[in-house]
């Protein structure tokens, strides 16, 4: 299990009353109790205005983790010049770890350096110091990144903020529905759409790699999966299924070179995989009467993760790639539907249904270990942050609303996506950097 290691060079002092402090590291056990966060204090870097909302947008990302807590501004005792040492014992006073100080200034072609250091207040070393890049209107990037390279360094494990969350916006009455394909950063900055809502939309895909979707597009005609590149705009149609109707989209291989989705032909659902290189090489792993949906691929390749009711009632099933026997890996109580393989192989994230309930839980991919991170009214559509540290998913309120939620593998730390209008079926990005 994914344990996350923190500070490498300090971050002691709450825990040690010697006089002489020693040094001691940080670890943090996903499986067991709450995190405590680690408080540091994040200064408003200079030079600028825009500084002090970089320096905002730092300390949002960072707390919205739930592994970090930004002490208060106006308990800091001094404004640290990034180019001078700092006067730890200030720091210390407050009771700060971790110091985070910048500046900003813009150059004859009019972009914005971002210069930053991140100080270890105990050991007195400067743990990160970079400069950073980028037009005037990529602040927000640049803050992102920060943050990045913060929660890298004091974890040990890559951040997840420099993302963008593709997901399906809905508005609208019940009886009218419009749904529209809807991107947003990571934190839900910078919402727009990437279809008019003209057709109905669902299930969008991101690449493991790229900056590349896959989603469904749903007519009188039939469906349709649309392969859509976000840096360029490009799009292409890879599939037109007039006779069958698509029961889940499809998602990417870890190479990139295939997709895999189930699809409803002649009363069966079954899970089909498409060859990217030719869109018309079309391969069925699953032939059985059977509903078989929701396919997801290890991160190696060779495996597939998917839902079935071939027992009797919906449960998870592993499989080759390559399709062949599929063996059952979920036994407890309840329905299991939607899994998705974590990045890092170690985990598969589900839905599960009991009575009126739904619950996000995780398990590994033999079954064993099965952990309920979060219930509620409702809940459907896990998928993982790049790093595997946190699943965004669709909770649906009492009143019928869908919202986007995250919750970290600890299940204490659950948040509100920060999109305040109907979402659902979110879909993570790789890291943009």
């Amino acid at each position: 299990m994914r344990k996350l290691i923190a500070i490498i060079a300090g971050l002691y002092a709450a825990l040690v009353l010697a006089a002489s402090p020693a040094l001691a590291d940080i670890t943090v056990d996903v499986n067991q109790a709450a995190v405590q966060p680690l408080p540091i204090a994040i200064t408003a870097f200079g030079g600028q205005q825009v500084g002090a909302q970089i320096s905002q947008v730092v300390s949002a990302d960072l707390e919205r983790s739930g592994l970090f807590r930004p002490l208060d501004p106006a308990t800091f005792r001094e404004q640290p010049d990034v180019a001078v040492t700092p006067s730890f014992d200030s720091w210390k006073s407050i009771s700060a770890q971790a110091l985070l100080v910048g500046s900003v200034s813009s150059g004859a072609d009019g972009r914005l350096s971002v210069d930053f250091r991140l100080w270890d207040v105990y050991a007195g070393d400067q743990l990160v110091g970079t400069r950073l890049t980028a037009t005037p209107d990529s602040w927000r990037t640049i803050a992102h990144q920060i943050a990045d390279a913060v929660y890298e360094k004091l974890t040990g494990e890559k951040g997840y903020f420099d993302t963008r969350v593709v997901f399906v916006a809905e508005s609208g009455p019940k009886t009218h529905r419009v749904t529209r394909l809807a991107i947003m950063d990571q934190d839900g900055a910078n919402p727009s759409y990437l279809t008019d809502g003209s057709a109905m939309v669902f299930a969008p895909r991101f690449s493991t790699k790229r900056q590349e979707i896959t989603y469904m597009v749903l007519r009188p005609t039939g469906a349709s999966i649309y392969l859509k590149n976000l840096d360029t705009g490009r799009e292409e149609v890879l599939g037109r299924f007039p006779t069958m109707t698509m029961t889940m989209a499809p998602r990417f291989s870890p190479d990139d070179s295939k997709v895999a989705f189930a699809a409803e032909k002649d009363g069966a659902v079954n899970i089909y995989v498409m060859d990217l290189t030719n869109h018309a090489k079309l391969q069925r792993l699953t032939d059985s009467l059977a509903i078989d949906t929701s396919p997801s691929f290890s991160p190696d390749g060779g495996q597939i993760v998917f839902n079935s009711d071939r027992g009797g009632s919906p449960q998870l099933y592993v499989m080759s790639a390559s399709g062949g026997a599929a063996h059952r890996v979920s036994f407890g109580s309840g329905r299991y539907n939607a899994p998705v393989w974590s990045p890092d192989g170690k985990l598969i994230a589900f839905v599960k249904q009991e009575g009126q309930l739904f619950s996000i839980g995780v398990m590994s991919p033999d079954g064993s270990g099965e952990r309920i991170l979060t219930t509620s009214y409702f809940a459907d559509e896990p998928v993982w942050a790049p790093n595997g540290r946190v699943i965004m998913f669709e909770r649906k309120l009492a009143d019928g609303a869908s919202r986007l939620w995250t919750v970290d593998l600890t299940g204490h730390i659950q948040k509100d996506a920060n999109y305040p209008y109907s979402g659902s079926d979110p879909a993570w990005s790789p890291l943009l950097h």
